[in-house]
């Protein structure tokens, strides 16, 4: 970084921690709408039910597999119609609920099992590390989505047993990147400065060494939660995900499956609302790698004071 630059970061120096944020995520450009896209499903997903539940579940059949991009019938059918006359986009809303819900749940069981087990294995230099890396192989020697199907074949269909499955396959990432990160980390000048203050095994770990990987393991899982959503949708097309009447993004691609002939609308919107929120978990996931990386954030930030 040139003299110049650093004198335009100290010139134009943004107030607080949220307008630097702000101004790092409007330096990129597709971050920034990514992450206005994933706050617009956020809303959805937490206000849509107790808006639009009742729309989203009546039934008109006069208005069955209406075309979209007509408002004759009101707004909400702009998407069309499904099999019943239940407009498209008031399901799309209240859909986002659960796929948001599940995927959330699970992503944040398997984080957090997983950092702390990754925190023992990496840390700890007793027995229980190596039976803690065993459980992770033992869980990645199966497919994930494979381990998924069978189980959730054998068990009822329900939102928990979904989330459970989903969590437990997930673990292995977050051990295996926690232990890796922390075998580095625990070996730094400033972990060894605490073992001489006399700091306890808790201490360490958890106020030295896990603040270092946190940045790493936020990334991870927003990668991971673009990931688990594509697989509870997975489950729900095949048939032993979320089942009606509750509705899902998955679910409604399914039934919408017997009429890609004549009424194509009923797969492909719920389909494409799957593919933008994972291409902005994507993108937003890019932008975090290098916004909590200390060494590489001052070039977003650079980058925010020229366009600002």
């Amino acid at each position: 970084m040139t003299m110049a630059d650093t004198q335009i970061l100290a010139e134009k120096k943004p107030s607080g921690p949220i307008g630097r944020w702000l101004t790092m995520l409007w330096a990129d450009k597709l971050a920034f709408f990514a992450a206005l896209f994933l706050l617009i499903i956020l809303l959805c997903a937490l206000f849509g039910p107790f808006l639009l539940e009742a729309i989203a579940t009546k039934q008109n059949l006069r208005g069955r597999n209406a075309p979209p991009f007509d408002i004759t019938r009101g707004t909400l059918y702009v998407l069309g119609a499904d099999a019943l006359g239940r407009p498209l986009l008031a399901r799309v809303i209240v859909a986002a609920q659960n796929t948001i819900l599940v995927a959330a749940a699970a992503v944040l069981a398997s984080s957090v099992v997983g950092t702390a087990l990754g925190l023992v294995a990496g840390y700890s230099r007793s027995s229980a590390a190596q039976w803690i890396m065993r459980l992770g192989d033992v869980i990645m020697s199966f497919p994930s989505l494979l381990l998924a199907v069978i189980v959730l074949y054998m068990l009822e269909p329900s939102v928990t047993n979904i989330v459970l499955v989903l969590a437990i396959t997930r673990i292995p990432i977050y051990l295996r990147t926690t232990r890796a990160e922390v075998l580095e980390v625990r070996e730094r000048m400033f972990v060894q400065a605490a073992k001489v203050m006399g700091a306890s095994y808790w201490r360490i770990v958890f106020h030295h060494i896990l603040p270092v990987i946190f940045p790493t393991l936020v990334t991870i899982a927003t990668l991971d939660f673009a990931f688990v959503m594509l697989a509870e949708s997975s489950l729900s097309f095949l048939g032993i995900g979320i089942q009606a009447p509750e509705i899902t993004w998955g679910l409604m691609v399914a039934q919408g499956r017997p009429y890609l002939t004549n009424a194509w609308w009923l797969s492909f919107w719920p389909g494409l609302a799957i593919i933008l929120t994972t291409l902005s978990l994507n993108l937003l996931s890019n932008w975090l790698r290098i916004a909590l990386d200390p060494t590489q954030r001052w070039r977003l930030e650079m980058r925010g004071r020229k366009n600002g």
